[in-house]
């Protein structure tokens, strides 16, 4: 029988160990700590988003992004049809209603046309979109630059999943830097794993900031246990970071790897 051939496998390389060592021998096993801080300033070096929050999972960013748009019972939000089910799921969390638009046919990912189909008939009927959610779905780049015109002139933030798509790029620039905000997922089938785990990107600092203030139960400034505000339990664990840390110093190479694999694939497959 021949070996099943993965989608996409987990690869570890050498200093994952060392990182995850070094916040037992520190005592930093708690979420928060040195593996935390470092693992965001690689992920936001590496895409120039500027800020980046480390969390449990990609689901628990677009939740988190969705919460800071203001997303609740009765709104709308624009997403892919053509994706996971955990692009949809914390639209539905907030109460909200998913807008599903179909794809075209070069990238396989939200098309343009339809989008803007979308909105006029959501505001036909006086329901404008509280966000639109396209996915760079096995890390194809969406037609970011229509998709932006068409947000930007309808004035509706755009979260993008770029779950699957750390390393892509479009036009030269990091995929989720497009948009408000941008999420990540680090699962075992992912292009660099932290066994489980997200992150949300952006170049609003106070998006981020936000962000993780609700994502540690949002515990208010005070000497004892006050929250004001629903709080959610979506921090990266510094031990998870410390595996993040040292899966992004072979991201290159696994990038060069899959870019080696589809050559390899087209020269055979094509005729």
């Amino acid at each position: 029988m021949n070996p099943k051939i993965w989608l996409s496998s987990p690869h570890i390389g050498s200093n994952e160990q060392k990182y995850v060592k070094e916040a037992f021998d520190t005592n930093w096993v708690a979420p928060l700590g040195p593996n935390v801080n470092a693992f965001e300033k690689a992920l936001a070096d590496y895409t120039k988003s500027g800020y980046a929050s480390a969390l449990s999972a990609g689901t628990a960013a677009i939740h988190l992004a969705l919460i800071l748009l203001g997303v609740g019972a009765g709104d709308e939000v624009i997403a892919s049809s053509f994706t996971f089910s955990a692009t949809i799921n914390p639209i539905v969390y907030q109460g909200a209603t998913p807008i599903l638009v179909d794809s075209e046919l070069d990238s396989w990912n939200m098309c343009p046309k339809l989008l803007e189909k979308a909105i006029k008939e959501r505001l036909a009927l006086g329901k404008k979109p509280k966000a639109i959610i396209p996915v760079h779905l096995y890390g194809m780049p969406a037609r970011m630059d229509e998709i932006m015109e068409i947000a930007n002139r309808y004035d509706i933030p755009v979260i993008e999943d770029a779950a699957e798509a750390l390393g892509s790029r479009y036009k030269g620039k990091a995929v989720g830097t497009f948009g408000l905000m941008g999420i990540l997922s680090f699962n075992g089938n992912k292009i660099i794993t932290t066994s489980s785990g997200g992150a949300l990107i952006s170049n609003d600092q106070s998006l981020i900031d936000r962000s993780r203030f609700l994502a540690t139960q949002a515990r208010d400034e005070a000497p004892h246990y006050q929250h004001s505000v629903i709080g959610y339990n979506y921090r990266m664990s510094n031990v998870l970071a410390g595996v993040g840390r040292g899966q992004m110093e072979v991201l290159d190479e696994r990038i060069t790897q899959r870019r080696a694999n589809f050559t390899y694939y087209k020269q055979w497959l094509s005729g």
